[in-house]
């Protein structure tokens, strides 16, 4: 907060606020984007997953250094030479209005999604450990990110984010190396009894589709990482705040692939508690050995086993980890809000005064929004599964969309409308004929769910390219 403070003070413009000035450094913006990518779910969830089966999801961060390659090779270039803040803004250029108006509500109700569910997860494990109040801790959690972000905008979520970053990396790296040193006979007896209880399995290397195999979760982990760096705002908008183009490259570069050994961190710790509970049966109650309750292991282990200090550092990581993922949505969701729904709705440019009321406006409004989301899932906890796959569906289409305006220069308004179309019918298709009761069985997707927003993104791409080639030759006869 007194960082937001502090940086508040010097934004002078729209640009101060939403970009940072165009002149941050890129190791700044990289840590920033690796803070994104980790939340409250990934450091909790990680070591419950290693935990409870083995590392099959850690194959996920595999596909992060492809789809951090295309980025520097493409995307990078392309929102740099574009110059727009927002990442849709060019989709109107291409596709026509619907185009930008479609990619920005589905944007912001993923980003309300998101900061409710990161906000809920976080603070749902940490209210029944600690016997804190969950209801006060979203409250508190959510005032004071809310505050830095109004305050300091784009450059106080980014070095905000590049310091939680460094908290939850040491709060991991010194819990890590703490564990190995409490389980009676150190690394030899992790790796043994984490080789005997197949813990190091990247998953099956078989070719079926309705599985999380090796394949299925890379392909997976590669789709959806081209979403994050080819049509996320948090992504975007931080290649736009470096101060070059050589720095933008090194944001991608540094924020992507640190995440790699950092979640392979995470996947140790689960591994190493498995180890240390079966060393230690008595210290895990029976509750939190069913898999439902895997992501409970790690805060459990936090507040009875680690000493004084070490347990606060470890508690202040799991908030960094919540606050910069949060923090990040706040600052992008209202600068979409400024720069794609404000002028739809009042069929003007705000200049650059009523531009920063409506930014604080939009931070404040989006806060509360974000706040009460968690707070609705913790009375209403079925709404986290439809949460989850409404943003499946709205990332899906804006993706497939923005690779078809960027792969076919003749793809027209009318092929993306068609592709949009078909693809969200398929992803809807994958998504609920298996939740459907009343479906029949020769008509469910027999695929993993892994897969939806791969097939849906793949259906929007071709059936653009189709309705292309089928206007080409109708020009062409005609």
């Amino acid at each position: 907060m007194a960082v937001g403070w502090g940086i508040g003070r010097r934004n002078r413009s729209l640009e101060d606020y939403t970009a940072g000035g165009r002149k941050l450094p890129g190791w700044l913006t990289g840590l920033s984007i690796l803070g994104t990518y980790v939340s409250s779910i990934s450091f909790l969830a990680l070591p419950g997953k290693a935990f409870a089966s083995n590392w099959n999801s850690f194959v996920f961060s595999l596909g992060i250094p492809l789809a951090a390659w295309v980025a520097v090779r493409w995307f990078v270039p392309f929102y740099r030479q574009v110059g727009h803040v927002s990442a849709y803004e060019h989709l109107e250029q291409r596709f026509g209005p619907w185009a930008r108006m479609y990619a920005s509500l589905c944007y912001l109700l993923t980003q309300l999604a998101r900061m409710g569910t990161v906000m809920y997860l976080m603070a749902l494990p940490l209210a029944v450990l600690l016997g804190w109040d969950i209801r006060a801790i979203i409250l508190v959690t959510g005032l004071c990110v809310t505050f830095y972000t109004l305050i300091g905008g784009l450059t106080a979520v980014i070095w905000t984010d590049a310091i939680q970053t460094v908290v939850l990396i040491a709060g991991a790296i010194v819990c890590g190396a703490l564990m190995i040193g409490l389980v009676p006979g150190g690394w030899s007896e992790v790796s043994a009894l984490a080789t005997a209880n197949d813990k190091w399995s990247l998953g099956s290397f078989g070719t079926e589709l309705g599985a999380p195999t090796f394949w299925v979760v890379l392909v997976y982990g590669v789709v959806i990482n081209l979403q994050n760096f080819g049509v996320d705002q948090n992504y975007v908008q931080r290649y736009v705040a470096a101060k070059n183009d050589a720095e933008a490259r090194k944001s991608v570069w540094l924020g992507g692939l640190l995440y790699v050994p950092l979640s392979a961190v995470f996947f140790f710790l689960g591994t190493a508690l498995f180890a240390y509970y079966a060393a230690h049966p008595e210290g895990l109650p029976e509750v939190y050995r069913d898999a439902a309750k895997s992501d409970y292991v790690f805060p459990w282990f936090i507040v009875t086993v680690l000493p004084p200090g070490l347990t606060g550092l470890l508690i202040a990581a799991v908030f960094a980890a919540a606050m910069s993922t949060v923090s990040t949505s706040l600052n992008s969701s209202a600068t979409i809000i400024l720069n794609d729904v404000w002028p739809r709705l009042t069929g003007r440019v705000a200049d650059e005064s009523l531009g920063l009321k409506r930014l604080r406006r939009a931070t404040i409004g989006w806060g509360i929004a974000g706040t009460l989301m968690a707070l609705a899932m913790t009375q209403v906890k079925s709404a986290l599964d439809a949460w989850w796959i409404l943003a499946g569906v709205f990332s899906g289409g804006t993706l497939g969309l923005f690779l078809l305006g960027l792969m076919s220069r003749l793809a027209s308004r009318a092929a993306g409308i068609a592709g949009v179309a078909v693809g969200v019918v398929v992803i809807l298709w994958m998504t609920l004929s298996p939740k459907w009761a009343a479906w029949p069985d020769a008509l469910r997707s027999p695929f993993h769910s892994f897969l939806i927003i791969v097939f849906g993104t793949a259906a929007i791409l071709v059936t653009g390219f189709l309705a292309t080639t089928l206007s080409a030759r109708r020009e062409v006869k005609s």
